[in-house]
């Protein structure tokens, strides 16, 4: 798959220092690349610095405004409504604090050519992780190798924010039913890709602290995604099977709030 015609949805919180730089970078690696920034009414500004990437850069940059800070995996599920209402074949998702870094957007975009989701993997042969300190390091192994094991994931990193997903995927396995959100969202997402039958690939990246702001998760949201994998592995959910999907039209957009949604003309 070529880069033309991808979305790259960004959930941001308080990320005013971020996401210039961040959203310049991303369209630089492509001139068909989109972006949509869906922000939780930022108090620090980030909306308002979203409106004015889409003024500068019309027709390529969305922003999505939220009532509140309503957490990572809603943002997702937002931005992937507006992927498939408007048609865009692949989605990726990344985060704002740009320790994801954009160069290796048109390499997982190759990469979808054999796969059906593509996750930028720290824990694989190529991949890394700078400046963390060592407690995160720690956790996020260890959220890595329980939510593995327990869903039973040929899954290196199952809590990587940094993926790609094919049109068909979303209208499969029906994103708004996952339960839970932040790294549990992206743990059950992964989840029910692979349970749905479809192929999910990783790719290398090395993952940068954030350079600037401050980090919006802590440790107990690490021990809600395990409560949440632990309920997906003891009781798990329905999932539709690939070549079933529901194709979402652009009439499904009304799920979208029109005054919400901004793309300078």
């Amino acid at each position: 798959m070529s880069p033309a015609q991808a979305l790259v949805v960004i959930p941001t919180y308080n990320e005013s220092a971020n996401i210039r730089p961040l959203v310049t970078e991303i369209l630089e690696q492509s001139d068909d690349l989109h972006v949509l920034v869906v922000d939780d009414a930022s108090p620090d500004g980030t909306g308002e610095l979203a409106d004015e990437l889409c003024a500068q850069f019309a027709g390529r940059v969305k922003c999505l405004h939220r009532s509140g800070k309503l957490g990572l995996g809603s943002a997702h599920v937002a931005g992937f409504r507006v992927g498939l209402a408007e048609g865009y074949p692949a989605v990726l998702t990344m985060d704002a604090d740009r320790s994801h870094s954009p160069r290796y957007i048109p390499g997982m975009l190759a990469t979808m050519a054999d796969a059906d989701m593509v996750i930028g993997s720290r824990y694989m042969a190529g991949g890394g992780l700078v400046n963390w300190p060592l407690h995160r390091r720690l956790l996020s192994l260890w959220a890595n190798n329980f939510t593995r094991a327990l869903l039973r994931l040929p899954v290196a990193d199952c809590t990587s924010g940094y993926r790609c997903y094919s049109r068909e995927v979303l209208e499969t396995v029906e994103p708004d039913d996952v339960r839970g959100s932040g790294y549990s969202f992206l743990e059950q997402m992964v989840w029910k890709v692979h349970t749905a039958g479809f192929r999910v690939v990783e790719v290398p990246i090395v993952f940068e602290q954030r350079y600037a702001g401050a980090s919006k998760i802590d440790k107990s949201e690490i021990f809600r995604a395990a409560w949440h994998v632990l309920a997906t592995a003891i009781f798990p959910p329905t999932v539709r099977k690939r070549g079933r999907a529901t194709p979402a039209s652009r009439e499904d957009s009304s799920a979208v709030s029109e005054a919400s949604l901004r793309d300078a003309p």
